[in-house]
């Protein structure tokens, strides 16, 4: 089924290539006899950089093809427009290599970012004070009374609080 569309769409297709020319004086490649060669408007190379947003992408594919046709001459014989706008086709900041942020949008992401920090620091006091107080086993006195304990009930005699010479904190989290 798939290779019988891509068939039938063959000759629009090379119509389609037909149409999307760069230069005025350039004509398509010859097609079927019910195909005529045509001419389109021409684009012109120089301020390439100008145009290029305002360009459809048949016009765009149709000027990186001329450009390709330009650049398979010697170098030595091409404009310095043609030069400027094969390097912008190639390594100009469009497509994938446009910017993602444009010229001064450092200062409001800066502005976003501090607006952000501080949402969340007044809603993180905001939490915290709204919330109850902390549980009675979290008090010093407590945690030093299970320490007691873990050592009455000698707690994790090989490595841990009822072990010998051992120097740690126990189950106290408060200094």
């Amino acid at each position: 089924m798939q290779s019988t569309s891509r068939v039938a769409l063959r000759p629009l297709l090379r119509a389609r290539r037909t149409l999307a020319t760069a230069t005025a004086g350039h004509h398509a490649p010859s097609a079927p006899a019910a195909e005529a060669k045509r001419a389109t408007a021409a684009i012109p190379l120089s301020n390439l950089e100008a145009q290029w947003a305002l360009l459809s992408p048949d016009e765009k594919s149709s000027v990186a093809e001329q450009l390709e046709e330009l650049q398979k001459r010697d170098w030595k014989s091409l404009s310095q427009d043609e030069k400027k706008a094969a390097y912008y086709v190639a390594f100009g900041p469009h497509g994938r290599r446009k910017p993602i942020h444009e010229k001064g949008d450092g200062f409001k992401i800066l502005l976003s970012v501090m607006g952000a920090v501080g949402v969340s620091g007044v809603l993180f006091y905001a939490i915290r004070h709204a919330s109850p107080p902390p549980p009675q086993t979290m008090s010093k006195e407590w945690q030093e009374a299970m320490n007691e304990r873990a050592l009455e009930q000698k707690m994790n005699p090989i490595t841990g609080i009822a072990s010998e010479g051992y120097k740690g904190p126990g189950f106290v989290t408060h200094k």
